[in-house]
C-alpha cells in the first residue's frame, strides 16, 4: 500500500492540523505502509529553510517541497500557488495506490483533487473544519462561489471525506454531499513528563509558587474567541491569577488584542509569549492549571487532546468538536460563547481548586484509553484497505 499526503503547509505555525499529517504519516509508516507528504515551503509570512524538489526527512517523515508563491498580498499569499508542485503531481500521483488530501479552499489541495479526478487516481480528504457553518460564513460570499464552482465537486468524487469528530459530520451533512465519510480522530504523541512543571513555569513567569494561571494556547484568529475570554477574564480581576497567552498570528490581529488587554484591565497581568514549540509549549501546558479555549468553530483541538492528557482540565465552547466529550466525562468545563458564561466557570475554577484537581485526573486516564496513535493509526489503515478493496462505499452512507 503506498499512499501520498498532500497539504498545504507542515509548518509548526499553521497549528494542528499541519502537525497531525507529520503524526499520521509517522505512525502509519510504523505498521509498514509505504507513505509520503508533499506541500509547499509556506511558512505564514514567511518560508520554510528547507531543501526542495527532492524527498527529504522531516520530523521523521519523507517530505518533498515546493516553493510557494509568495506576492504581497497576503490572501493570494495564503492560497498557496504552487506551479511546481503542479506539474510534480500531474506526473507521480498515479504511482500511488491513494491520495489523502488535506484541507479544502487552497490551491495545493484544490489541485491534488482535481488531477486525481482526471487520472482516476482514488483519494479521500480531510478538510479540517473547513466546511464547518462559522468558517463557510468567513468570506461568504467568496467561499459559497469557490465552493459551487470547484469544491462541491472534488468533495463528491472523492472516495471517501476524513472528519475528525461527530460535530464536524452533522455539519457536513447538512452540505447534501452524498460522498461516504468516516471519522477518525487525531491521535496523541505523549510529552516527556516535566518534573516540577507548575514550580518551574512559576519561577519563569516571575510568579508566586501558589499562583493560579490560565492557559490560552492556539493560533491568534477571530475564530478563536478571544473577544469573548479576554472580557470574561476582564471580570475576574479581582480575582488572583495570572494569563498566559500563547501563540501568533497576523500582526493587525495582535495589535487588536493587545488593544483588547488593555480595554479590560488585563495587560498588567497577561504574559503573552507568542508562538511556542517544544519544551517551552510542555512547560506552559504542564504548569498551567487550566486551559481555555472559547472558538466559535474548532473541528478537533489538538492543543485540547495535549493538555487533557498531562491531567489539566479544560474550559471550551461548544463550537470545539471535543467539547461533548469533555462535558460527558466531566474533564472541565463547556460554556456558552458568551462573556459572563464564561466569567462564572472561570470562577469557578478559581474558588474549587479540589474539584478541578478531580477533573484532570479524570481527563488523563480519559484521553490515555482513548487516543493512542497505535489505536488510531490502526484504524486508518484498514481504512485506506477497504477503500481500496472498494468495500467502504457500498459500507457507509
Amino acid at each position: 500500500m503506498k499512499i501520498l499526503h498532500i497539504i498545504p503547509s507542515v509548518a509548526p505555525v499553521r497549528g494542528g492540523p499541519s502537525k497531525a499529517v507529520l503524526e499520521i504519516v509517522r505512525a502509519i509508516r510504523n505498521l509498514g505502509v509505504e507513505a509520503d507528504i508533499i506541500t509547499t515551503n509556506d511558512d505564514g509570512n514567511d518560508l520554510l529553510d528547507v531543501p526542495l524538489y527532492q524527498f527529504i526527512q522531516y520530523e521523521q517523515v519523507p517530505i518533498q517541497f515546493f516553493p510557494r508563491f509568495s506576492p504581497l498580498v497576503n490572501s493570494v499569499r495564503e492560497f498557496a500557488f504552487s506551479s511546481q508542485l503542479t506539474v510534480w503531481l500531474w506526473h507521480n500521483a498515479s504511482k500511488y495506490d491513494l491520495l489523502h488530501v488535506h484541507a479544502i479552499f487552497s490551491y495545493t489541495s484544490t489541485i491534488a483533487m482535481a488531477i486525481a479526478r482526471f487520472k482516476g487516481i482514488p483519494y479521500i480528504v480531510r478538510p479540517l473544519g473547513q466546511l464547518s457553518k462559522w468558517s463557510l460564513q468567513q468570506s461568504a460570499y467568496k467561499k459559497q462561489i469557490y465552493l459551487n464552482l470547484i469544491e462541491r465537486a472534488n468533495l463528491k468524487h472523492s472516495w471517501a471525506i476524513h472528519l475528525t469528530s461527530q460535530q464536524e459530520q452533522q455539519e457536513v451533512s447538512s452540505l447534501s454531499l452524498d460522498t461516504p465519510s468516516f471519522i477518525l480522530p487525531h491521535g496523541l504523541s505523549i510529552p516527556v513528563s516535566i518534573p516540577n512543571a507548575r514550580c518551574r513555569l512559576r519561577k519563569l513567569l516571575n510568579l508566586a509558587d501558589d499562583e493560579p494561571i490560565i492557559l490560552f494556547l492556539s493560533r491568534l484568529h477571530p475564530k478563536k474567541g478571544l473577544d469573548y475570554l479576554i472580557p470574561a477574564l476582564g471580570k475576574l480581576t479581582h480575582h488572583r491569577f495570572t494569563f498566559v497567552l500563547a501563540g501568533s498570528g497576523d500582526k493587525k490581529y495582535e495589535a487588536e488584542i493587545e488593544s483588547l488587554l488593555f480595554a479590560n484591565g488585563m495587560r498588567d497581568r497577561t504574559h503573552l509569549p507568542g508562538f511556542v514549540t517544544g519544551d517551552i509549549k510542555n512547560l506552559l501546558i504542564q504548569g498551567s492549571d487550566l486551559f481555555a479555549l472559547t472558538s466559535h468553530a474548532e473541528n478537533f483541538g489538538i492543543a485540547v487532546l495535549e493538555t487533557l492528557a498531562v491531567g489539566v482540565p479544560v474550559l471550551l465552547t461548544p463550537g470545539v468538536a471535543l467539547a461533548a466529550e469533555v462535558q460527558q466525562h466531566q474533564l472541565g468545563y463547556v460554556t456558552q460563547l458568551d462573556v459572563l458564561a464564561i466569567a462564572s466557570a472561570i470562577e469557578h475554577y478559581l474558588t474549587h481548586p479540589h474539584e478541578v484537581q478531580n477533573m484532570g485526573d479524570r481527563a488523563r486516564q480519559f484521553i490515555l484509553k482513548t487516543y493512542t496513535w497505535d489505536k488510531i493509526s490502526t484504524e486508518l489503515v484498514l481504512l485506506y484497505s477497504s477503500i481500496l478493496n472498494k468495500k467502504f462505499r457500498s459500507n457507509l452512507t
